[in-house]
């Protein structure tokens, strides 16, 4: 998990308490949307990456999907450009650790995950 916020602190521009949050919000979020065996996989390459999940809480809102997650992570302060960050950062980094083909799986599973990443 330190390697990823590492990586999105230098990249994204977040401290890393915010990008643990948000990775945390958005792991949760592919936990309740996407291919549970992948996101699972994703989550377990990611040293502390469950702890950060139940840290972050993610609870669906009002608005469901992706654009209920943006919000939710612009309410927490992340622009449009530093949720792309963090979520090509997060993908990126899952596809070096799990693999490309499960990866890419994982976010066709979740409607409208492309577009964003």
């Amino acid at each position: 998990m330190e390697e990823l916020i590492n990586r999105i602190v230098a990249h994204v521009g977040l401290d890393a308490p915010v990008a643990r949050k948000s990775v945390g919000m958005m792991l949760g979020f592919l936990q309740q949307n996407g291919d549970a065996d992948k996101v699972s996989a994703l989550i377990g390459a990611l040293d502390g990456g469950a702890e950060a999940v139940a840290e972050a809480n993610y609870q669906q809102g009002f608005m469901p999907g992706v654009m209920g997650l943006g919000s939710q992570l612009m309410q927490n302060g992340l622009g449009m450009g530093e949720i792309t960050g963090v979520a090509k950062e997060t993908i990126r980094f899952g596809r070096e650790k799990v693999g490309a083909a499960e990866i890419d799986e994982m976010v066709a599973s979740v409607p409208g995950l492309s577009q964003f990443i």
